[in-house]
């Protein structure tokens, strides 16, 4: 007998947390396409002299750039975790209760090593991010920070401003050519997740059927009835009244 459900509109992610993604992507676009470059620098042919050649420096530069905006993004971030809705606070990044550790172990279990669902519960869908999802934004989180080291201790031979003189120590503790393959393998690790993501992203959007990847566009994902109590027309203006508050809503079921 095939059992239907009814669907409700939840508005999860907020316009700052829709806004901090796809600057995300951009400026990983960017950084990595550039660093590539920096890392195995083509021959650039010019009928120019060489001191008048300055595309390779002109890659540095938007390289430069793209990463001020990127820590800047993060950092918005952060303070978004604290006054963000539930989806968006920095609670679901840590798997510190018992709820937590026991969807992360649930996620292991049935999505990365595709053992049975043997329970067939509710609440092991998550609402915003499982647990698994989010632990591992927390772990590339510190990758990230460790990229963002290794790059300003390499920029602080060049550059005259103070905050990558900060990093300086790093670059005179270890020989520059070691800085640079970190830097590198760094960026393979965080080249390899994003295809991991991209890929689970699309899996749970065709497997659940919620939204999954149209959600980080409008916000909204499609949340069974018995987990909402409100209509789909207060979702869709307490989504309004969220958008820069920042208040929970709690008509939704946390996860």
């Amino acid at each position: 007998m095939r059992i239907t459900y009814n669907f409700k509109r939840a508005y999860v992610w907020e316009l700052p947390v829709r806004f901090f993604h796809w600057t995300l992507v951009l400026s990983m676009i960017v950084l990595v396409s550039t660093g590539f470059i920096i890392a195995n620098p083509p021959v650039f042919t010019s009928t120019l002299e060489p001191v008048n050649v300055k595309t390779f420096a002109l890659i540095r530069q938007i390289h430069f750039v793209f990463a001020y905006i990127l820590i800047a993004n993060v950092l918005f971030r952060l303070y978004w975790s604290l006054v963000g809705n539930q989806f968006a606070s920095w609670r679901n990044f840590f798997p510190y209760t018992k709820k937590g550790l026991k969807n992360l172990v649930y996620v292991l279990k049935v999505d990365i090593f595709l053992m049975k669902d043997r329970e067939h519960k509710l609440s092991n869908i998550s609402i915003g991010h499982n647990y698994m999802a989010a632990f591992s934004y927390t772990i590339m989180m510190l990758f990230f920070f460790l990229q963002v080291i290794t790059g300003f201790a390499m920029y602080s031979d060049t550059s005259g401003w103070w905050f990558p003189q900060l990093f300086r120590w790093l670059a005179g503790g270890t020989s520059n050519i070691d800085l640079r393959y970190i830097h590198h393998i760094f960026t393979w690790v965080f080249l390899a997740f994003i295809v991991v993501h991209v890929y689970l992203v699309l899996y749970h959007d065709y497997l659940e059927a919620r939204g999954e990847a149209s959600a980080m566009v409008s916000g909204y994902k499609f949340v069974r009835a018995e987990r909402i109590k409100d209509s789909e027309e207060d979702v869709a203006v307490q989504a309004t009244e969220q958008m820069w508050s920042g208040k929970i809503d709690e008509n939704v079921e946390k996860q």
